[in-house]
């Protein structure tokens, strides 16, 4: 291995100015990805109408972020071993060829396996960009890009609802599919000519893990399986369950130890070894779950129960958008300036809870300044805290591993995203059908599978409100179950150790990836952990000095 050179991206001006512009890139890349997670919301209940599959409503999200989930891992490991650069331009022409199967389907199958293709793609997006930040910027100065990386995901929250929605009504759903292809044309080109960081050479071949990345895959689709048929169309005690269950676990603890003996494994069992590491992605994977399962259908549950269009829905949207955005820039550029981390997503944790047991609370005629006090309540807690959890588990692994880092951060954050919309997506649907069914009159409306907003404002008014009460009872009570999640989350991130962030970038001009680098990265661990606790009782003596000269 070459000696590392050290950076200091803090003070070359032009150095600024390349980060600033491959920085505008990323944002266009990681727009293309955040959207899709929400752009169908407002167009769900026309899409699923039109193409009759209400009952397969929640699919038509679960397989985006579950096809995504699985190939993070994958994504993070072959950035690290092979580059960011050449991983990214794949990432993106995948995702667009699952835009145009999308734009093209003729049925709820067809449009599915198009979401699946999409998140082949989607899932490197979101990693490679987040990691390609960390090459460039120190983690000290990296808190002000989280925070507007976090801003992204914020817009897309209204942005995706609204556009969504305005296609919707304008030239049709499939438009939600066919925007991806100049926005995928637009992220390429800046990916080829603002994309500049040193190239990963190897001195051996890097062996890929191939059996983890497809061990991981099973395990994550059998573990979503569970929860998304589980309870609505098998019982959980049902051999199928049961069935996927058993190849979960079996899958999960297979991955575990193929990780533990493969030369580069696909998510090093090392990760786990940081106690930042453990502690925020088990934060993360909980607000996943709160996140995803209560904003992928609220614009869902804003048209079919009170009756906005699909634009209106998205614009209701934006105090959630607004909020989340402006706190996530706020907390980002404080950690830039102060390096202190740890108190606001605890915070946000906590504000996050409050906001899902208001909208508990809510019902079809609740007033719709309400409901946006809420969802604004709901942006000020996850601005406070999701980008800062990937920042923390950055900042505790070296440059070279900060690719594999982060996408297993996000991977289990996803997988709690995944569960969340997968859940309450099957419950809500399940809970639906049967409620409509039972109170509905035999007949009435053309059958509950094919509900559209526009259907629904047309029925008569003892129908209608049949329809309404139905969509509330079943969706809003869902909300007070993510409530504990929350509040675990906030006390989990209590026990998070402030580690000074880094000031500077350790970068290595030939990265050596070789056998043997798992047992480096232990010693690398080690050796901060020493430097930690050192600091820590330096800090002590200080502290000490300080009451004793009063």
């Amino acid at each position: 291995m070459s000696t590392p050179q050290t950076l200091d991206a803090s003070v070359d001006p032009g150095e600024k100015r390349k980060i600033v512009l491959l920085f505008a890139g990323l944002m266009v890349t990681m727009l293309l990805a955040s959207l899709n997670q929400t752009v169908l919301s407002s167009a769900l209940p026309t899409m699923v109408g039109e193409l009759n599959g209400v009952e397969h409503m929640a699919w038509a999200i679960t397989a985006f972020i579950l096809a995504s989930t699985i190939m993070m891992p994958v994504y993070g490991k072959l950035g690290d071993l092979l580059g960011r650069k050449p991983m990214l331009l794949f990432a993106i022409s995948i995702f667009t060829v699952g835009s145009v199967v999308g734009a093209l389907a003729p049925d709820m199958t067809t449009l599915i396996g198009a979401r699946v293709i999409q998140g082949l793609g989607g899932g490197g997006l979101m990693i490679l960009s987040q990691a390609t930040i960390a090459d460039v910027v120190p983690a000290r100065e990296r808190g002000k890009y989280m925070g507007i990386m976090g801003g992204v995901f914020a817009f897309s929250s209204v942005a995706g609802p609204l556009i969504g929605g305005g296609l919707t009504e304008g030239p049709g759903w499939r438009w939600t599919f066919w925007m991806n292809v100049p926005l995928a044309a637009l992220a390429i080109l800046a990916t080829v000519f603002l994309l500049h960081i040193p190239k990963v050479v190897h001195s051996v071949r890097p062996k890929i893990d191939y059996l983890g990345m497809m061990l991981i895959a099973l395990a994550t689709t059998a573990l979503v399986l569970v929860g998304t048929w589980g309870g609505s169309q098998y019982a959980w005690m049902s051999p199928e369950i049961m069935t996927l269950a058993f190849v979960a676990v079996v899958t999960g603890a297979l991955f575990v130890f193929v990780e533990s003996r493969a030369e580069e494994p696909v998510m090093p069992l090392m990760l786990f070894k940081s106690r930042n590491f453990n502690l925020t992605t088990l934060a993360g994977l909980l607000t996943g779950i709160a996140m995803f399962g209560a904003i992928g259908y609220m614009p869902t549950y804003m048209q079919m129960a009170t009756g906005y269009s699909a634009t209106q829905a998205g614009l209701l949207m934006i105090p959630m958008m607004a909020c989340m955005l402006v706190v996530s820039v706020i907390i980002g550029r404080r950690v830039s300036t102060t390096g202190r981390y740890k108190v606001a997503p605890i915070v946000g944790s906590v504000i996050l809870g409050a906001a899902l047991l208001l909208l508990a609370t809510i019902h079809a005629d609740s007033p719709v300044y309400l409901i946006c006090i809420y969802l604004g309540l709901m942006g000020i807690g996850l601005g406070a805290s999701m980008q800062i959890l990937t920042l923390v588990a950055q900042n505790s692994f070296p440059l070279k591993f900060v690719g594999t880092a982060t996408a297993g951060q996000n991977y289990f954050r996803q997988v709690g995203a995944t569960l969340g919309s997968a859940v309450v997506g099957a419950v809500f649907a399940s809970r639906l059908k049967d409620l409509i069914s039972e109170k509905l009159p035999a007949g009435a409306g053309g059958g509950s599978n094919s509900f559209t907003p526009h259907l629904v404002s047309t029925l008569p008014g003892p129908i209608k409100k049949i329809v309404i009460e139905s969509y509330n009872e079943a969706l809003i009570p869902l909300f007070l179950w993510m409530v504990p999640l929350a509040v675990l989350a906030a006390i989990v991130l209590c026990f998070v150790k402030e580690v000074p962030l880094a000031t500077k970038i350790d970068r290595e001009t030939i990265v050596d990836i070789a056998p043997g680098t798992l047992a480096e990265f232990e010693q690398e661990i080690l050796v901060e952990e020493i430097v930690l606790h050192d600091a820590e009782h330096e800090s002590e003596l200080e502290t000490a000095g300080s009451a004793s000269r009063r």
